[in-house]
């Protein structure tokens, strides 16, 4: 049933994208300059649609944003509009770690608001001087889109702060989600516009565009696609909360290769993936992957750096060095500690002060000797929180002046307004301590900032430490993302106040030898792992992961942000009843192998008993003198002998063939290595222990084999257990002759020698050996253990137990990657696909001599 979260939006889901507004031109590539609008030659030919004929390199890239890294503003005479490169913009310095041959294409909004009129007229010269493409989102979209779910639900969201009263964070609105879907349809619009699916890659970032790669998936099943997320992502207790949850997860999955800052937001959203979608992760070779309907989706973890060439270059600024001068005559003889901050509720710029003022309390040495200058940017939200947050700093700082100020000594410089990357380098080169102090932050890159700059350039007469080695001091939030990557920085909790004030004395208390080891430890990290590092990691990666895209068959299924794409080996096909009839109707000696639970009883089902419709299918294909039919299961041989009673010519092999019968009348017989169960006695009781330590998990005795179950315990806690059991019994278990192995949500301990591939070995060896060798086989399953089955049959044809002409049909449940070369989607229609082999089955003549 689609969910409710698709009301409104099938338009918006359907797929269906349309080209806005009129034909756009495609312009010849020239340098990217400062470009004005007036200068536009409105001549140029060639539509720059996907329809249109390509003249694209090979290799090109399209950056998707929410923002373009461009400067817009008005013209002096106010006809048209000046663009030039923002040059502080992440999307535009990541270009220096991408091939150099690569062609960079984006699309993204501008910051301003562009006339409907001049749209096109924009579009044009972007593209032409600066190979952007805008996406101009209508005013009522926009603002419910970007000042509202945005803003308002996922950013507070994704910093851990819950709607818990009206007034508190943003309830969730339908109508803001529903202009968050309309927009990214709109930056999907624009892409599909300029995109050569087959050459391009696409790079989406951020969590404005959470559901882009669905609308571009669906367009484009083999697009090579990657995503980074450059904020937090939650725990999955916290992200649970949002109604839309599902949605964006699917979103997401869509894309090739998911980026986080650090192991700790990709450890969250794969607890999400695994809570709410089933999915389980692997680690191979060091890259972590999870396995989407036959699509790998990579997942990365890097933090992102800074540009150094543009610190360097800020660095060798005369108006930088002027500047230092005059600072270091203002704060003569102080000891300078710095803030620079976004003026934002999560900044944690209020409880540094409070730490500031503690210290100068519990340490008044410091008293007209510390000063600490706190740098607040802009704020990019509103909100009454925001407000709120500015009074309490603004009453900090005076008070603490007030209670701690002298004749020409203030302890708080608060600077409220924009601060330049030069000014702000001066400040940083005469700083003895930066403190940042979020309560939670994706990244951050301020620490990184000063320590370049506390380095200073070789050149320079005002680096940090003129005549002797440099030094730097951070004292930084461990919730932050830079966080892990600053091993020498002090780490405090921000919300302890004590702690912190006590780190920031310690900061500037410390041995200088100290804090240039600590300075030269995080400089070289720093200056090693820029933002070209990361953008060439990513990229390589995503390469990497896309590497298959067009050796696999690949078809998108499903509705609205259900929709995924299958991708499976390109021999892997649906298996069709009417050629398997007529294979069926030709052949005389016959092997029929089926599982039972997920193959002709629903997973789902309560009530596990075959019913009669499959019984009578099962006798039918039974009567039939040419057939050889085998239930092969995990399922003991009490229950699925009662069960199968009335078909008396029924073959079942239980409990992975431990045990087998060729028929009702036949005994069982035992097909292990030995009888000696003495290792019970082992892993019984190290099996109880983790079933008490684990809630809603059991033990499953059978005669050969012990089973741990933990399908119904918390899913991270059932999984990680599951992963200690294993090791535990691999160590206690290991003289003995058993195999332990773990499966879908259970821990395995079994008899070495005893698995679903070898009763299928030995059904085709006894037919053989009694001059019937199959010219037909049908073998069907659903799990892993299955995969032994449709493993044999390869080597059975090798090793001329079965002829090479004989017909195969090894078919699992589900579109899923498997061994075997056909698929049937359900139970249903294996069910359906057996009754019409029942039908045409002959019950009279027998089998003809080989």
């Amino acid at each position: 049933m689609m969910s409710k979260s698709y009301t409104n939006l099938l338009d918006l889901a359907s797929g269906n994208f349309p080209i806005m507004g009129r034909e756009k031109k495609r312009l010849p590539r020239v340098m990217t300059v400062t470009g004005v609008i007036s200068e536009l030659d409105d001549e140029q030919a060639n539509s720059v649609t996907s329809e249109g004929p390509s003249s694209v390199v090979q290799d090109r890239i399209i950056i998707v944003a929410n923002q373009l890294p461009i400067k817009a503003k008005r013209r002096p005479d106010d006809i048209g509009w000046s663009f030039s490169w923002d040059e502080d913009s992440l999307l535009w310095q990541l270009k220096d770690g991408l091939p150099e041959d690569m062609e960079v294409l984006y699309v993204g909004s501008l910051r301003v608001d562009v006339d409907s009129s001049e749209q096109d007229d924009v579009s044009q010269l972007l593209l032409e001087r600066f190979k952007c493409v805008p996406a101009f989102l209508p005013q009522a979209i926009l603002s419910k889109f970007y000042h509202g779910f945005c803003k308002q639900q996922l950013w507070p969201l994704f910093h851990y702060m819950l709607p818990y009263s009206a007034t508190h964070g943003g309830r969730f609105d339908r109508s803001l989600w529903e202009a968050y879907v309309a927009a990214n349809k709109i930056f999907s619009q624009r892409v599909i516009e300029v995109i050569n699916p087959d050459d391009d890659f696409v790079w989406i970032h951020d969590y404005h565009l959470m559901v882009l790669p669905s609308f571009l998936r669906r367009r484009f099943t083999r697009l090579r696609m990657g995503f980074f997320l450059h904020s937090p992502f939650p725990s999955s207790e916290i992200y649970r909360t949002l109604p839309v949850r599902e949605e964006i997860l699917k979103a997401l999955l869509n894309a090739d290769l998911i980026g986080f800052h650090t192991f700790d937001y990709a450890r969250h959203f794969l607890s999400c993936c695994s809570r709410m979608l089933g999915l389980e992760y692997q680690s191979k070779r060091g890259y972590i992957g999870l396995e989407y309907f036959g699509r790998t989706v990579g997942i990365k973890i890097m933090p992102v750096g800074i540009h150094m060439g543009q610190m360097e270059s800020v660095l060798r600024l005369a108006d930088k060095d002027w500047r230092v001068q005059e600072l270091k005559r203002q704060f003569e003889g102080k000891v300078v500690l710095l803030g620079v901050d976004d003026m934002d509720i999560f900044k944690g710029v209020n409880l540094k002060l409070l730490a500031m003022e503690q210290m100068l309390r519990q340490h008044p040495k410091w008293q007209g000797r510390a000063v600490f200058i706190q740098i607040a940017n802009p704020a990019r939200g509103k909100g009454k929180d925001l407000e709120e947050i500015r009074e309490e700093i603004q009453e900090c700082c005076k008070r603490i002046n007030e209670s701690f100020g002298q004749t020409n000594y203030e302890p708080i410089v608060f600077i409220d307004r924009p601060v330049s990357l030069t000014e702000r380098a001066a400040y940083y080169t005469v700083a003895e301590c930066v403190v940042v102090t979020a309560v939670r932050d994706g990244m951050n890159l301020t620490p990184y900032e000063y320590v370049v700059c506390r380095q200073g350039t070789s050149g320079s007469d005002y680096s940090s430490e003129s005549n002797g080695p440099q030094k730097s001091m951070l004292v930084i939030s461990e919730f932050m993302g830079c966080s892990p990557s600053l091993s020498g920085a002090i780490r405090v909790n921000p919300w302890n106040i004590e702690a912190t004030a006590e780190a920031l004395n310690e900061a500037i208390s410390m041995a200088d030898a100290e804090k240039q080891l600590r300075h030269e430890k995080h400089y070289k990290y720093v200056s090693t792992h820029d933002v070209a590092y990361w953008s060439k990691s990513f990229f390589q990666d995503m390469e990497r992961t896309c590497k298959d895209h067009f050796r696999r068959r690949c078809w998108g299924i499903g509705l609205g942000f259900g929709f995924r794409v299958v991708a499976l080996d390109p021999n892997f096909r649906k298996l069709s009843i009417d050629a398997i009839v007529a294979a069926y109707s030709r052949s005389k000696r016959r092997a029929i192998l089926l599982d039972y639970d997920g193959t002709v009883m629903p997973q789902t089902s309560i009530d596990k008993a075959p019913s009669r419709q499959v019984i009578s299918i099962i006798d039918s294909l039974c009567d039939d003198v040419r057939n050889t039919v085998f239930v092969v299961s995990g399922r003991g041989r009490e229950s699925l002998g009662n069960w199968f009673s009335s078909c008396n010519k029924l073959g079942i092999a239980a409990e992975h063939g431990y045990f087998m019968r060729w028929s009702a009348d036949k005994d069982w017989e035992n097909c292990g290595q030995g009888s000696d169960f003495g290792w019970i006695q082992i892993a019984e009781p190290v099996m109880k222990l983790y079933t008490e330590a684990t809630d809603g998990s059991s033990i499953e005795t059978k005669e050969s084999a012990l089973v741990w179950h933990h399908r119904d315990a918390d899913p991270d806690f059932g999984c990680s257990q599951a992963k200690e059991l294993l090791d535990h019994l691999e160590s206690v278990l290991a003289n003995e002759p058993v195999a332990v192995k773990s499966g879908q949500f259970i821990v395995e301990v079994k008899p070495q020698g005893v698995s679903k591939g070898l009763v299928a070995e030995k059904i085709f060896t006894s037919m053989t050996d009694a001059g019937r060798r199959a010219d037909f086989v049908l073998c069907i399953g659903d799990d892993r253990s299955d995969e032994d089955m449709f493993e044999i049959i390869g080597h059975a044809v090798s090793s001329g137990v079965l002829s090479s002409n004989t017909l195969v049909f090894a078919c699992t449940v589900g579109q899923k990657p498997s061994k075997a070369k056909y698929y049937l989607d359900d139970t249903t229609e294996v069910i359906n696909m057996l009754e019409a082999l029942a039908e045409v089955s002959d019950i009279s003549s027998p089998p003809e001599s080989p």
